[in-house]
């Protein structure tokens, strides 16, 4: 043992002087040192006057009874470096030593009044989140606050907007949350100049209810006029003369709607170049394989199926430079010309 350090005394003495820096020592004494009038210094100190490293025990074990109460370091939380006692050290912040001198104080139990205002607390937060969600509900399906008071129409050039209001058959005063908006939609496609509708919500009080229109392609003649026909055979309008542009449609089925040489020969023309698509008057399709395009000077093309379009519009350019009359192009490999 070290000079500096600290032993047990059987009489009182003075206080050693303060040992230099290092590791605490607790010094147990040997039973003979155990009675005496010194007995309560059986276990002295030695090391630095506060002490924030690990506890060692030197000499005999011994427990925390066999060491006098003067002499004892209280255990519990405390900031690092404050006095344990009269001439003890002290431990880290939150660390008591006792016994062995080698154990940490655990956490603080829970008063018994937190515990107590926790499940209030729970249940008061679950009431709010539940006033919360029955207020949003009110709000969008019971008040009065956000239905539909207004219908907007979009896109539309031929169809009268009351025409799209009608068809939507949505009422006003409906909560603009439970418009069913598919619905809606399905309805003013109906219209047979309407394409495709979509209908969505403007908050606070609005419904938009946009529309894409058909697009007449084709003139058939008839009764009225001529009829003016989309790709799909519907007709979008009546004209009592045929629109400058548009092709004629020859030798036309008895059903245009859904009618499969109707839509090859519509698609046929949307893909031609545009110089070339000016110079059709007339188309005849009684097939989607047999499509068959009228030039304006006479010149007949037979295009064949709405296939290798850009082959073939190449084909029928160059052709047309040799002054053919009839020129067919259903197989761009071997075009096929007649003066």
């Amino acid at each position: 043992m070290k000079p500096w350090q600290a032993r047990g005394r059987d009489k009182g003495g003075p206080a050693p002087a303060v040992p230099p820096a290092g590791p605490m020592v607790w010094t147990a004494p040997d039973a003979a040192d155990q009675s005496g009038p010194g007995a309560q210094a059986a276990v002295a100190w030695s090391g630095p006057a506060a002490w924030s490293g690990p506890a060692v025990t030197v000499g005999p074990a011994f427990s925390a009874d066999a060491v006098p109460a003067a002499a004892r370091v209280p255990a519990g939380p405390g900031p690092a470096g404050a006095a344990a006692g009269p001439g003890m050290p002290a431990g880290p912040a939150g660390a008591g030593t006792s016994g062995s001198l080698g154990s940490a104080a655990g956490p603080a139990p829970r008063s018994p009044r937190s515990r107590r205002r926790d499940p209030w607390r729970a249940a008061f937060f679950g009431v709010l989140a539940l006033a919360i969600v029955a207020g949003a509900a009110w709000a969008l399906l019971g008040s009065s606050l956000l239905v539909v008071r207004h219908e907007e129409v979009a896109g539309n050039g031929h169809v009268a907007a009351a025409a799209v209001v009608a068809a939507a058959d949505i009422r006003p005063g409906t909560p603009l949350a439970s418009v069913n908006t598919s619905a809606a939609a399905r309805r003013v496609e109906q219209i047979a100049q309407v394409l495709s509708a979509r209908v969505t919500r403007s908050f606070p009080d609005t419904v938009v209810i946009t529309v894409t229109e058909r697009t007449p392609a084709l003139a058939v003649p008839g009764a009225r006029g001529y009829a003016l026909i989309d790709g799909a055979g519907v007709t979008v309008r009546w004209s009592a003369r045929k629109p400058a542009g548009m092709p004629l449609l020859r030798q036309p089925p008895g059903e245009l709607r859904g009618n499969q040489g109707v839509r090859a020969a519509v698609t046929v023309l949307r893909r031609l170049p545009r110089n070339l698509r000016r110079q059709v008057s007339a188309v005849s399709a009684p097939s989607s394989a047999a499509v068959t395009l009228i030039l304006r000077d006479g010149v007949t093309v037979v295009w064949g199926s709405a296939s290798q379009d850009a082959r073939k519009a190449t084909e029928v350019v160059v052709l047309l430079r040799a002054h053919a009359r009839h020129l067919d192009v259903s197989d761009p490999a071997t075009a096929v010309t007649q003066r």
